[in-house]
């Protein structure tokens, strides 16, 4: 993670602590002595890949910094069921408090970083990389473009500060398509005007390919080809291959783990998937005392 991926983390960190935790941790502040000293392991219960350990560690430390925590596995491991994930020892009472968030990190990063994987592990024989969205959880962005990494896919936009994707809704509202009709001269004046103002690359989404064969004679640096079938992105790629071989073609929308390599085989550049970010299933984690 960046510097500046690691400061946004230890935030999310602590309001992360602060909601779990708020006035207090009732039921281990009655059960169990202050003073009781504990040794602790997590364990994987689920196959997968591993991400967010260093984050489960700063959320012990921020608790607690006197606990000394080891970790038996790094970011981007693979998991099996029952591997030793890291150790925790120090006060009982600050190890039973953390777990949860600390858990709650682990299992939702590392899913992210396991159904990324099996995408990526899809296209492995081909130039294509996958490709996340904006289709984030609110505030853990940071954290869940990270695990996208983890699993060896790439990041899209952080957000819309960093890129310009020009979107169906935009060409309708900058009157561009009207009746699904591209409007080749408000095209180019917008196109100008972009240009003229960022040295970002410029990704146009089209929906047809009547529209991509338009789009692409302003010379965008990508174009996102949305819900087209796999005839329609492949006379995409030919027409592009043939004219225009330094545009990027992206694919989204209706990719799944069934047809991700259908796609990817026809010769795209991205594919982008949103539901490696809003719909992973968790990995699951346990804390277990043992002293």
């Amino acid at each position: 993670m960046t510097r500046e991926e690691k400061k946004l983390a230890e935030e999310l960190i602590r309001r992360a602590l602060e909601e779990d935790i708020g006035k207090g941790d009732l039921t281990t502040s009655l059960c169990v002595s202050s003073s009781k000293k504990s040794k602790a392991l997590i364990l994987a219960k689920d196959r997968g890949v591993l991400c967010g350990i260093e984050i489960a560690k700063k959320v012990f430390k921020l608790l607690d910094p006197s606990l000394k925590f080891r970790n038996f596995k790094n970011d981007g491991d693979a998991l099996t069921k029952e591997d030793r994930v890291a150790q925790i020892i120090g006060k009982a009472t600050s190890i039973l408090t953390a777990e949860r968030t600390a858990l709650n990190f682990l299992s939702l990063l590392s899913g992210i970083a396991t159904y990324t994987r099996k995408f990526v592990d899809r296209i492995k024989d081909t130039k294509t990389k996958i490709m996340d969205t904006r289709k984030t959880t609110p505030t853990l962005r940071v954290l869940e473009k990270y695990a996208v990494r983890v699993g060896g896919g790439f990041n899209h936009r952080r957000g819309l500060w960093d890129g310009i994707l020009v979107k169906d809704n935009h060409l309708k509202a900058s009157k561009i398509v009207y009746k699904r009709r591209v409007n080749i001269k408000r095209l180019k004046q917008v196109f100008s005007l972009i240009r003229s103002k960022t040295d970002h690359k410029i990704e146009i989404e089209v929906e047809s390919f009547e529209e991509f064969k338009k789009v692409v004679f302003i010379r965008p640096d990508i174009v996102l080809l949305d819900n087209f079938n796999l005839k329609a992105i492949r006379k995409s790629v030919e027409f592009r291959n043939k004219f225009f071989p330094d545009i990027k073609i992206e694919v989204s929308g209706r990719v799944n783990l069934g047809n991700v390599k259908k796609i990817a085989k026809l010769g795209v550049d991205f594919i982008s998937v949103g539901s490696i970010t809003h719909s992973p299933s968790s990995l699951d984690f346990s804390l277990e005392i043992n002293e």
